[in-house]
This record gives C-alpha cells, structure tokens and sequence, in this order.
C-alpha cells in the first residue's frame, strides 16, 4: 500500500528522511498524553480547527483509535495531516511486535501513520532491537512513512548503528527551557536525528515564573506559553504542547506571530537545570 505524498499548506514545515526521498511534518504539533478518550476526540478537532496538522499519540495513551476519528470527522484530508504514535513494549519477536505496529496502524484507521516511533528504551538491548527491525518491516510494508525513537540517550543511538538499516528521523524527549538536554540534543544534530520536544510548557509551572512574564511583555500580543513555544521553534525542536482546554489549544497555536531576539533566548537558554529540570523520570541512561 503506496501512502500519498503529503500536501501540507502550513506556515511552517521541516524535511525529514524517507525511504523513498524526504517527506514535510508541520513544525508543531498536538500532544494527547493524558487526554481520556471522549475528551482526546474534542481537542483533536478543535486543534485540526485551530491549523495544527500534527498529532502526537501513543500506544501507551489508550486514545489512537479516537485521534483517528477525529482526523475523518474534520473534514482535512489525509495527506495534509501528520500522524506519530508509538510502540511501548517488544511482543517476543520480530513478527509479534510487527503484528502489534499494524494493529495500532488499524486502531487509528486512517490507512498507515506518518512517524512510527520506540517509546522508551527501557526494554534493554535485545527489545530495543526487536523493535526495531519490526518498525522497518512496517515501513517497507507501508504501514508508516517514517520510524524513530523517544527518550533515546547517546549510547542507545550509537547501539542502534549494529542492527539499524534505516537510521531513526526523530529522537521525541523532554525539552524545555528547564532541561534543555543538551548532550543528547547536539548528538541529534550531528546526525541529522530530528528532537521533538514533549513537555514544551512545562505542565503550566511557568506561567507566572518572572522571567518569562518580562519576556512576553516586551512582545505584547505573545503570552508565556507562546514564548515556551517560539524558543522551541527557534532551537530547531519540534514542539508538542498538549491541552484539553479550547482557548489555550488556540493560543498555543499562535506562536508565529513574533519573533525572540537574541537577548530574550539567552535569558531563556539560561534557565536550564539540567536533569533537575526534568517533570518525568529521565530514560535516556537505562541499560
């Protein structure tokens, strides 16, 4: 099964590796984690409203099958919409994890999925490998047009040179102005691996935190998630803010709108706390 080449009309997008050539993927996209099934298909589509055209799920979420009814239920055409899920345990062998990719790729019943990624790397080496070679079976099988990974560390990347024929296009972690990730974020771009940043406003903690009010100040339609968003952007990350509120889906949408100078990403890039930043247990060291 032959997927369509994409025809995204976004203000912006990215490149990214494919098989047969390079496919787009919006710049920002929507994140479900979290988000009950009933209440996941109300924000999908007030974000499909909104003109997001990505959408971040997971097997783990327990809501592939209600982002898929929403994709139909907007109206947009397939091809114009970039969907990521993710595979969270080896079955065993190569053939079951392959079976439980595609079982996901009909949960979400729009044909095939746009970006197919490992979610942790937890399973140690021999499950990270087994499924892996199940998400290159389901890319030549036409089940997805890309494969990664997320919360991958160096080492895991380096290991995955043994047995990976297509190298990942996207390494999905934790990245915002409180754990900035460098080291795994500089391997990335030596690599050409694209970081996704999950987490981009930090579970609301910042809001009110002084530094980012002065900032949004001095832009004066921006509000503090839209500037946790823009320094995304303008670090290369691709950002996957995640809300079931339909005026902060909105607002979160609005991030094109301004531009941070050079001072205001400096005071931005100066909050890092490394892993003491980080909101959720940090995988990228597991064996």
């Amino acid at each position: 099964m032959a997927a369509p080449e994409q025809r995204l009309t976004l203000q912006s997008t990215v490149e990214i590796p494919h098989s047969r050539g390079t496919i787009l993927r919006p710049r920002i996209g929507f994140g479900v984690y979290q988000s009950p099934p009933d209440i996941c298909k109300k924000s999908c589509l007030e974000a499909l409203r909104c003109g997001y055209r990505a959408i971040d799920t997971a097997q783990f979420y327990e809501n592939e099958k209600e982002v898929g009814e929403a994709v139909r239920e907007s109206g947009i055409l397939r091809s114009e919409v970039f969907i990521t899920t993710k595979l969270l345990l080896p079955e065993g062998s190569v053939e079951k994890t392959l079976e439980r990719c595609w079982r996901s790729v009909r949960e979400i019943g729009l044909g095939y999925v746009d970006l197919f990624l490992i979610h942790t790397p937890s399973s140690g080496p021999e499950g990270r490998r087994e499924m892996w070679l199940a998400l290159e079976n389901l890319l030549e099988e036409g089940g997805t047009r890309a494969i990664g990974v997320s919360n991958y560390g160096v080492k895991h990347l380096e290991e995955m040179k043994s047995y990976a024929t297509f190298p990942p296009v996207a390494n999905q972690i934790e990245c915002h102005v409180l754990c900035q990730q460098r080291p795994i974020v500089e391997y990335c771009r030596k690599n050409a691996i694209q970081v996704e940043a999950y987490c981009p406003l930090v579970r609301g903690t910042l809001m009110k935190n002084p530094t980012i009010l002065g900032i949004a100040a001095r832009h004066s339609t921006a509000t503090p998630s839209q500037i946790l968003i823009r320094w995304c952007l303008q670090h290369g990350f691709i950002p996957l803010p995640k809300s079931d509120n339909p005026q902060r889906i909105r607002e979160n949408a609005g991030a094109y709108s301004f531009e941070l100078d050079a001072s205001d990403m400096k005071l931005l890039d100066s909050m890092d706390l490394g892993v003491d930043g980080a909101l959720v247990p940090q995988n990228t060291d597991c064996p």
